[in-house]
């Protein structure tokens, strides 16, 4: 794949991980560290050539959460294909310059929350924008997804 692309992106998703198609320092090695890796499971760094390269977990949590709490707000005559897009679209963006450099496919899992927020955010403004939803379109719809959250306070 390196041969003919300057960046291959490598799904390595099988499970268990004896099971994974390669791993994360194969694939960094076979590309000279130009790979972009994402495993069904965390892997930690590699240091290849002198960097350091985050592969990252492909995992339902980025996607899933954030269209469901989108829907519940919403409330949409039909769920559609592009509700889903929409929300790869939102955790992809907000995959920085720098963290791509270091082969980082998915935001960091330590935000996973504020990556929640933005996704169910855009999710619900493309509901509401194109007429799926039977809810009343809010003033600010990211305050209106903050409100739904639930924050556990004992």
């Amino acid at each position: 794949m390196s041969r003919y692309n300057s960046r291959p992106i490598i799904f390595a998703l099988s499970n268990p991980i004896d099971k994974h198609e390669c791993l994360p320092q194969d694939a960094y090695a076979w590309s000279e560290g130009k790979a972009i890796y994402a495993g069904g499971v965390q892997f930690p760094p590699v240091r290849i050539g002198g960097q350091t390269l985050l592969p990252s977990q492909a995992n339902n949590l980025y996607i899933f959460p954030a269209v469901g709490l989108a829907i519940y707000l919403t409330r949409p005559k039909r769920a559609n294909d592009e509700m889903f897009i929409e929300a790869a679209h939102a955790v992809a963006d907000q995959v920085s310059p720098d963290e791509l450099k270091l082969g980082m496919l998915f935001p960091p899992q330590s935000d996973i929350l504020k990556v929640e927020v933005e996704a169910a955010t855009r999710v619900a403004e493309y509901m509401l924008d194109n007429g799926l939803a039977t809810a009343e379109r809010p003033a600010d719809i990211r305050t209106w997804v903050e409100g739904q959250l639930y924050r556990p306070n004992y």
